[in-house]
Parts: C-alpha cells; sequence; structure tokens
C-alpha cells in the first residue's frame, strides 16, 4: 500500500527510528537536522527509501505543495560579548534545522491528517 508524502512524514515523526527528524513546538512544527536527514533518510539504498529521491529540495518542495511553510526561529541576543558569541555559535548550529508548519499537520489532533492535501 502506497502512503501519501504527509502520511509518509506522520509515520517518521511517529516512529523512534528517525534522529534527523522530530515533532517540536509541542507536536505543531515539523524539525528537520537538513545534514543527518540527507545521511539518514535520503541516502539509504533504493529498497530501504522512504521517499523517490536522495534530494533534500525534492522534500522540501513536496513539503511546500502540501501547505507546509517554512518557519524562521528568532533568538535574543546578549549585549554581554561573550554571551554574545556563544550564543552566535549555537545559532549557527540550529541553522541546520528547518522547521515546518501546516495547521492541518499536528500531532494532538491526527484525524486532521485527511484533510492534508496537494495543492
Amino acid at each position: 500500500l502506497s502512503l501519501c508524502f504527509p502520511e509518509k512524514l506522520w509515520r517518521m515523526l511517529e516512529s523512534d527510528q528517525f534522529h534527523s527528524i522530530w515533532w517540536s513546538e509541542g507536536g505543531k512544527c515539523v524539525a528537520i537536522n537538513k545534514d543527518l536527514f540527507e545521511m539518514e533518510v535520503l541516502g539509504r539504498g533504493f529498497c530501504q527509501r522512504v521517499f523517490n529521491t536522495r534530494h533534500i529540495k525534492s522534500v522540501i518542495r513536496q513539503l511546500n505543495f502540501y501547505g507546509f511553510t517554512k518557519v524562521q526561529r528568532d533568538f535574543q541576543r546578549s549585549a554581554s560579548l561573550p554571551e554574545f558569541l556563544s550564543e552566535e555559535e549555537a545559532a549557527s548550529a540550529h541553522s541546520q534545522i528547518l522547521y515546518y508548519y501546516n495547521p492541518s499537520f499536528n500531532r494532538a489532533h491526527p484525524w486532521l491528517l485527511g484533510t492534508c492535501k496537494r495543492r
């Protein structure tokens, strides 16, 4: 049985098999560690592949087709130089993480998954 993109995404998020993708913001957003996702999910052999692509851009395109929007993360910056530099380092590591939101894709409301349609 072939699953549509949102169903595959949901199963990945609910599985403990993947460490590169998780629920964020209390189950309202999808968080993807870009580099790890490329290795863990897209780098798999043909028989184990979740998506029919090896490119993160194709996955992002699918997210956009299904109404997901990229969410920017805002960081409060400290006025002290040492704290600012450590915050910059954390923000740089954090920039590998992509956040996507869709009002019909919410962990607390799995019945909404059926309304998540391709545009």
